[in-house]
């Protein structure tokens, strides 16, 4: 696969993200908790990638252990459960911008902190293009900023947690499969989600589990969603980078949008098809010429 192969990677991959608020806009309404969702899924997602994972156990060193349970808690745990906490506390559209500067802030970590990573004005100008396009589709025409510090805060520790997790990712993915990292990712998300029970225990009836619009998007959640497109995100990493992969985070409330739409009745307004033209524009300006070899 040429690397525009991987671009395409990432683009569905975001793609099949961004429709994901539905289906687990469904779940909550009927009754599941955003933790019982995570566990339920990274379960599910588990057990698929032992089917295709390699046989080995242990990874190479206990550095590199401890890099895994850094992807699974910050890349899981921390990030989905920040999100979704958040989204209960504030507004959605706060959330959906501030969780999508996670490319912004995987770029100026780069280039804080590794050396092979620089700053470009293709880089800048596109990641600033896009960031004002997403805003302009999150609003879509109905634009109310109001702060609600806590909400807002969780929304901000999650697209962090996200930044951490795609350049950590490019650093394990030199020397280990993609599958064997994303199964890493599954394990140490559930050990690490598990806790938090003991300050919300588990409500949601199991019985329940069997209701058709249930186990369908949970299934979705669990198979497509978690299992394929986070083992795609790990090749797309490793093939061409962790802030070009990032930047498609961009494209994100553009599917989102999208399946509003379709799914939901939530109309897009001149607005958004502008917003939706300027993230295309900003995410293909900052990839022309990303210089990375981490």
């Amino acid at each position: 696969m040429r690397n525009w192969g991987y671009h395409l990677l990432a683009v569905l991959t975001i793609a099949i993200w961004g429709v994901t608020f539905v289906n687990t806009k469904v779940l909550l309404q009927h009754g599941l908790q955003p933790m019982e969702i995570f566990l339920l899924r990274f379960i599910v997602a588990y057990l698929c990638i032992w089917t295709i994972s390699p046989k080995t156990i242990r990874s190479q060193s206990w550095t590199d252990e401890g890099l895994f349970f850094i992807l699974g808690l910050v890349g899981g745990t921390v990030y989905f459960v920040a999100e979704n906490t958040a989204i209960g506390l504030t507004y959605v559209n706060n959330v959906a911008f501030i969780v999508c500067t996670a490319p912004l802030i995987t770029m100026l970590l780069a280039i804080l902190f590794m050396k092979s990573v620089k700053a470009t004005v293709p880089l800048i100008l596109g990641s600033v293009t896009a960031l004002v396009g997403v805003g302009m589709v999150v609003y879509n025409g109905h634009f109310v900023l109001q702060l609600s510090p806590l909400g807002d805060m969780l929304a901000l520790v999650a697209a962090f947690s996200w930044a951490i997790y795609s350049l950590v990712i490019k650093r394990v993915s030199t020397r280990y499969k993609a599958t064997y990292i994303t199964r890493k990712v599954f394990f140490y998300g559930i050990l690490t989600v598990i806790p938090l029970f003991l300050l919300k225990p588990w409500s949601f009836p199991l019985e329940q589990l069997r209701q058709p619009t249930i186990w369908m998007n949970l299934l979705f959640l669990s198979v497509v969603a978690s299992f394929l497109c986070f083992l795609w995100w790990s090749v797309a990493v490793k093939k061409i980078g962790a802030i070009s992969t990032s930047n498609y985070v961009y494209l994100n409330p553009i599917t989102t949008i999208i399946a509003s739409a379709l799914f939901l009745q939530e109309p897009m307004t001149l607005m958004a098809y502008i917003g939706s033209a300027l993230i295309l524009l900003g995410v293909f300006v900052a990839n022309r010429k990303v210089r990375e070899d981490e």
